[in-house]
């Protein structure tokens, strides 16, 4: 019966570490997957996370399922740490969190969420937006559309298409916005052209769907959810995803969750029967370890504010590697303007290299970059900028 069956193509990202790992030329470099790395190259586990594995596995006393929906506690936490004490939301208990296998997991149920309970629904994307999201909400079903984002000529916002689009959505679409750190661009909307974009979603009836999986990589914990909070008004409906796995390091534990901002506490209870219902039918109910680990840092003064230091410790990296990056381009003759790179937040740099300079780069230097010239900065240390700078230069 798999007589018939063709080889699917390789994932463009994942596929692309796969053939960095079997690249035999040394002085390799791996700027494609987003994974968060050291100065030494080394995505490292956290000492908070140690300590609060240390707390979990000497506490836990069974292995039974947890509820569909995951552990309360966690749920708890995700919200406060996404909305701060005292939030109108919180206050109102309009808002229902489930733990899921990572951000992606929670894609996939806000994909069967849509498509059960809002089948007449179009998703519309930013222009680029990550790769695997347009397969996600596919492979649920979902009608996807495009907007306007990306300004190639002025590395920056087309923040004026973007709005003007938005102003013609028809009411009950949804708009897959990034929370902050837009992958793969770097670029986010000010504060102002956040509020401008709640206003414009809140006014035609379209519903806000916020992949968060960046929180403090951008700026910090609190600015980095500025955006965010500028959508959750009294009343407001929106849905929000969040992934634990960059900012806590915990990449292989897949800790997500989804949120769903409802307008009060009876639909409140309403929406979380359906999801659910989605929850059932994909993975029955999440993993528990990684979410436990969360928690108790969250949960603890101590532990939170060890991961906070450990969390800028990291932003404060990437950022540096921004400037020296910007730096080397220069001091290896770059023609043009690349501040553009240290302006740009979060992991990633939509960097303006081709597809042919970024197959350039990987056939002359044994560099590997996704084909759309995205960049994860954290895969650059200070012992591979210069030759990274002077392989970019030899291609533009």
């Amino acid at each position: 019966m798999f007589e018939s069956i063709e080889a699917a193509p390789v994932d463009p990202i994942l596929g692309l570490t796969d053939a960095y790992k079997a690249e035999t030329r040394p002085g390799k470099i791996n700027l494609g997957v987003g994974v968060y790395q050291d100065e030494d190259g080394v995505t490292p586990v956290l000492p908070s996370v140690v300590e609060a594995t240390r707390r979990v596995t000497a506490s836990e006393k069974t292995k039974s399922y947890l509820p569909i929906p995951g552990a309360p506690e966690y749920g708890a936490a995700v919200q406060l740490l996404m909305l701060g004490g005292g939030h109108e939301v919180l206050i109102s208990d309009r808002a229902s969190t489930s733990h899921t296998p990572g951000g992606t997991g929670a894609l996939r149920v806000v994909g069967d969420f849509l498509k059960q309970n809002l089948p007449g629904a179009t998703l519309w994307m930013t222009d680029p937006t990550w790769a695997n999201h347009p397969a996600i909400f596919a492979a649920a079903g979902v009608k996807t559309g495009v907007l306007p984002y990306f300004d190639a000529a002025a590395n920056g916002l087309a923040f004026e298409a973007f709005l003007t689009a938005l102003k013609k959505l028809p009411a009950g679409d949804a708009v897959l916005l990034h929370g902050c750190c837009h992958n793969p661009t770097g670029i986010d909307p000010t504060l102002e052209q956040w509020r401008q974009i709640a206003a414009v979603l809140a006014d035609r009836g379209v519903l806000p769907v916020l992949d968060f999986a960046y929180q403090g990589f951008g700026d910090g914990v609190e600015e980095d959810a500025a955006g965010l909070r500028e959508f959750c008004t009294p009343g407001a409906e929106l849905i929000i995803c969040s992934s634990f796995s960059k900012n806590f390091g915990l990449y292989r534990e897949r800790v997500g969750a989804v949120t769903f901002v409802s307008q009060d506490a009876e639909r409140r209870a309403v929406v979380q029967s359906q999801v659910n219902r989605v929850i059932r039918t994909i993975y029955s109910n999440p993993p528990a370890h990684g979410a436990a680990l969360v928690t108790t840092i969250l949960a603890d003064a101590d532990l939170k504010k060890q991961w906070l230091g450990e969390l800028e410790h990291m932003r404060n990296r990437i950022n540096g590697m921004r400037t020296l990056l910007v730096e080397k381009l220069a001091e290896h003759g770059a023609a043009g303007d690349y501040s553009f790179i240290q302006q740009q937040r979060g992991m990633f740099s939509f960097s303006g290299l081709t597809k042919e300079q970024v197959a350039k780069l990987r056939e002359n230097d044994a560099i590997y970059l996704v084909g759309s010239g995205r960049i994860n900065v954290a895969g650059i240390t200070p012992t591979n900028v210069d030759a990274l700078a002077k392989a970019i230069v030899a291609v533009l």
